[in-house]
């Protein structure tokens, strides 16, 4: 049965609607949830998902729509008005609960020393917030997305000239004196800063730097677009002035795709020229190539992290990410034991840049892949409802969050994922991630131990084993403690390997045995 539910004219952001969307969705008897603006497109990825909507709402109205049983429907209702409801004001000057500014002027006027604006808001809008922002003399951080590229630019540029920097749009991950932004993690204050156009690229170095005992002075995200050609890496190259002149960063890392060759030059020679050390990570870069331009090149995120704290520790640098052999001899009996056929990989990410990079280790181990966001070397999936070979898929991807929670908040669908393709009988192996922080989801591998269970059970019962090898990006001061998170992975047979790469590395050696 359909239920639903319109909030005229209530704005709440990504991150709000798809933590409401996710509790609505675990209830029992809840077939479907969808927590959105009521635009049509969001109108129209409803009515995909089975929901025959049809109702009188507006582009700024908030809608509820739910395919449940009438009493759970009715239940569900009255808990996202719970969910939604504003906590209580009190308008007394100072007080904790005052009421909210209205507009970014109020908030400046409140409090004069304010220097960096969070704007989440319907991409239609956010440009001209951000302007707002920046004509107050304040930094942006642009949580929002769909914001046109020309629009980026402008933004940009204005901010560009005024020494500001916008983050974004589309950033989810920053670090801004200590203080986690989006989806990000609970690291220690340092002296590394960091630049990334990579949300979970920025999460798994500034958690590796954790690890090893070091800290982060900033940790700044640029939107992945900051390195096309169009933008000119503005917010980069913004940032790097910013963490150049910053007493408190020591060095600093820059971590990305690989940019446009022009944007490139710009970023490296500025790089190059900061006065401080410079580690940069750009994932399938020509790591000669970027050495000849003065900066020290990284062959993985962990080996960004460990390069940035061997140079402040003054040591010797890493030579690259090495796998522990010690993880092979884990799993030689159970390689014995697969059945005729077992060879694959199925790779299932939450988190887009994890699954690039686990791309780029099977393809320097001699293995074809494919993906939905393939990189340079792998193709394009066959069926994008299952795998084909080698196969890496990324649950973040925009197909498959339209409508739905991200999976590092409601890790359903990924995890319905994981089992379809523990059924097929050509995968040996399971490789995933599990990403810790704020605005995730505070149980992962609550739902994702039951699912790895069934997976076993099914494919014993066919005479089958499966392995699976799992990345935790997360630290212990996290909402949802690292170790109690790896130490239930571990219990349920799982592999956990340091980092993202070291995953994938250990996947392709495996497979590479079983050819």
């Amino acid at each position: 049965m359909l239920h639903y539910k319109i909030y005229s004219n209530l704005y709440k952001d990504s991150v709000s609607l798809m933590q409401v969307s996710s509790r609505l969705s675990g209830l029992e008897g809840v077939r479907q949830a969808s927590v959105a603006m009521a635009t049509d497109a969001n109108l129209d990825r409803m009515r995909d998902a089975g929901m025959a909507i049809t109702v009188a709402a507006k582009p700024s109205d908030l809608l509820i729509a739910l395919l449940a049983d009438e009493a759970v429907g009715e239940q569900a209702l009255a808990l996202a008005d719970e969910l939604l409801r504003p906590a209580p004001v009190d308008d007394t000057p100072g007080a904790v609960g005052q009421r909210p500014a209205t507009a970014l002027a109020m908030g400046k006027e409140r409090d004069n020393d304010a220097n960096l604006a969070l704007i989440s808001v319907p991409g239609r809008y956010a440009a001209a917030e951000a302007l707002k922002a920046l004509h107050l003399g304040m930094n942006v951080m642009l949580f929002s997305d769909n914001v046109p590229e020309a629009q980026e630019l402008a933004i940009k540029a204005f901010a560009a000239q005024r020494d500001l920097l916008v983050m974004g749009p589309d950033c989810g991950t920053a670090i801004v004196n200590g203080m986690p932004l989006g989806f990000a993690n609970v690291v220690r204050r340092g002296t590394i800063g960091l630049v990334a156009a990579s949300g979970t690229g920025l999460q798994e170095v500034s958690c590796r730097i954790h690890h090893l005992g070091e800290g982060v002075s900033q940790a700044l995200g640029t939107g992945g677009r900051d390195l096309h050609e169009e933008i000119g890496g503005l917010s980069m190259q913004q940032a790097l002035r910013m963490l150049a002149a910053d007493p408190g960063t020591r060095l600093i890392v820059l971590i990305s795709k690989p940019p446009s060759e022009a944007v490139s030059q710009q970023v490296l020679t500025q790089a190059r020229e900061c006065g401080k050390p410079v580690v940069v990570h750009f994932l399938g870069a020509d790591c000669a190539a970027l050495a000849a331009q003065g900066v020290l090149p990284a062959t993985s995120l962990q080996h960004a992290a460990d390069m940035a704290v061997a140079i402040l520790r003054n040591e010797p640098l890493p030579s690259s990410t090495n796998l522990d052999d010690a993880a092979l001899d884990q799993v030689q009996s159970t390689l014995g034991a697969m059945a005729p056929g077992q060879r694959d990989i199925r790779g299932i990410f939450a988190g887009g840049t994890f699954c690039y990079e686990a791309q780029l280790a099977l393809i320097a181990a001699g293995l074809e892949c494919e993906s939905n966001a393939p990189v340079k070397g792998a193709s394009t999936l066959q069926d994008p409802a299952r795998g084909y070979g080698h196969s890496l898929v990324d649950m973040g991807d925009d197909e498959f969050t339209q409508g739905r929670p991200h999976p590092m908040i409601d890790p359903t669908l990924r995890n319905a994922r994981l089992l379809q393709e523990a059924a097929d009988p050509t995968t040996a192996i399971l490789l995933f991630d599990v990403v810790l922080g704020y605005g995730a989801n505070l149980d992962p591998t609550g739902e994702l131990l039951a699912t790895l269970v069934h997976a076993r059970q099914k494919a014993g019962q066919a005479g089958r084993q499966l392995i699976t090898i799992a990345h935790v990006c997360g630290t212990e001061l996290d909402p949802q403690p690292r170790q109690q998170q790896i130490d239930r992975l571990h219990d349920a047979g799982v592999l956990i390997a340091q980092s993202n790469m070291q995953a994938a590395q250990l996947a392709a050696r495996l497979a590479l045995q079983l050819k």
